[in-house]
């Protein structure tokens, strides 16, 4: 069996048991069709960014399909399988699944639905924002502008989220920065650079929003700051550079869309996002929000402290720290417990009481999970998650068919074990001659 993860697996997820088919009235959109569907459109359009293993997704499924058919003809309701075509998702900052965007008059700057997740709720939602669309066209805003290119007087060319550097304020404010500057050198009579300069402005204010201003756009007019354009050898116009704290400088050779911009600024993004968190199953709802918000949680059982003492300990929780950093753009959920804290667990994951420190890789919804069969080192784990990760590796059920009674334990103090006190037993009274011939 193949173990259901990344891409492979949801496209045969999907072909067996797509959330939406040709069949339903939501129209199913990819990379390929969007732009033409969605962004050249004069239509309304409602967008539900979904995963196919996600329990949400699964449970709004009947509903957006009843309000699809509600608003048939009326406001169009499309579908993005995320999970599959992530440049996608990633192009409008979906973090989390289901998410639902209304693309209104101006198609590049789509707005988050915040609402119910019942069919009422969504149309509700869908006739409220076309009344408003409508007024605009009525007073003469927006104007139903729909080439998939905002002109400057529909905002395209607003630059407020664009950072104007200069020869005096670029050390200060990029050098050693915690965020990641991509900075674009331009020439005001350049006209491969006024041609950027509406997606640079958009692309600003998307990146802006969707990373909380981790990743900054800029913009130095190099005809002026000539001190910066001889340092990092500006020749040609324009060029953008990405700069991270402690790294050289690199060209940024990607597409000038807002959108190639946009999708490289969240690579850079998650590139610099921290690592997951490494969390101690210490009671039921650890696990359980754990694994039922991941594709797939991974979980470690260490030896007793008593066994290892905490540098022992430490040590193995390092190397899972190591891994979740490396593996931390899959989004899979990281614990531990300690050895006989959860027994119940162990016996249910094939674990049972031997060999620590152990690994399994559970994926809660279908509830089947994988064993680490190499070392608890990074090469072994690496391995382990390398072959999961595309598919391979050998599964089993979960025992029972769902987790375990999980029990409330004492977070780990970060000390060394301590033996249990023992009651000091007084012989002084008993006759051991007697006990001795009583026994034969």
């Amino acid at each position: 069996l193949l173990f259901v993860l990344g891409t492979v697996s949801c496209t045969l997820f999907l072909a067996v048991n797509g959330l939406y088919s040709a069949s339903d009235d939501v129209i199913e959109l990819t990379p390929t069709n969007f732009n033409k569907e969605v962004i050249q459109s004069e239509s309304l359009w409602l967008v539900e960014f979904y995963a196919p293993w996600c329990g949400h997704c699964q449970r709004l499924t009947p509903e957006w399909k009843k309000a699809a058919t509600a608003l048939k003809g009326v406001v169009k309701v499309g579908a993005v399988d995320a999970d599959k075509h992530q440049s996608l998702g990633g192009q409008y900052g979906v973090r989390g699944f289901p998410t639902i965007k209304i693309f209104g008059a101006n198609k590049n700057k789509a707005e988050d639905y915040q609402g119910g997740r019942t069919s009422d709720a969504i149309v509700d939602a869908a006739l409220s924002a076309l009344r408003s669309l409508v007024k605009d066209r009525l007073s003469g805003r927006s104007g139903g502008y729909s080439s998939g290119k905002q002109s400057r007087e529909s905002g395209g060319g607003d630059k407020k989220d664009v950072i104007e550097l200069t020869d005096d304020s670029f050390d200060k404010n990029v050098i050693n920065s915690d965020d990641v500057w991509m900075v674009e050198f331009y020439a005001p009579w350049c006209g491969h650079c006024k041609n950027l300069e509406p997606e640079w402005a958009a692309a600003a204010t998307e990146v802006k929003e969707q990373t909380k201003g981790k990743v900054k756009l800029a913009a130095v007019d190099a005809t002026v700051n000539q001190v910066l354009a001889s340092r990092y050898g500006i020749r040609g116009f324009p060029t953008i550079k990405i700069f991270q704290k402690g790294e050289d400088p690199v060209d940024y050779d990607g597409g000038r869309t807002r959108s190639d911009i946009i999708a490289r600024a969240l690579d850079l993004f998650s590139d610099n996002a921290p690592p997951p968190e490494l969390l101690e199953i210490i009671n039921e709802d650890v696990l359980k929000s754990t694994c039922d918000a991941h594709q797939l949680c991974i979980i470690s059982v260490l030896p007793h402290i008593l066994d290892t003492g905490a540098s022992g300990r430490n040590s193995y929780l390092d190397v899972m720290l190591k891994m979740a950093e490396k593996y931390k753009k899959k989004m899979w959920g990281w614990l531990w417990t300690e050895a006989g804290a959860q027994s119940d667990l162990e016996s249910s994951l094939g674990i049972g009481g031997f060999g620590y420190p152990a690994m399994a890789a559970v994926n809660a919804r279908k509830m089947k999970f994988a064993l680490l069969k190499g070392s608890f080192s990074e090469q072994g784990i690496n391995e382990f998650l390398r072959e999961l990760s595309v598919g391979r590796g050998s599964t089993a059920p979960v025992g029972g068919g769902a987790f375990p009674k999980i029990h409330s334990v004492e977070p780990w103090d970060g000390k060394d074990g301590e033996l249990p006190v023992e009651d000091d037993i007084d012989l002084s009274d008993v006759d051991l001659d007697d006990w001795d011939k009583d026994e034969l």
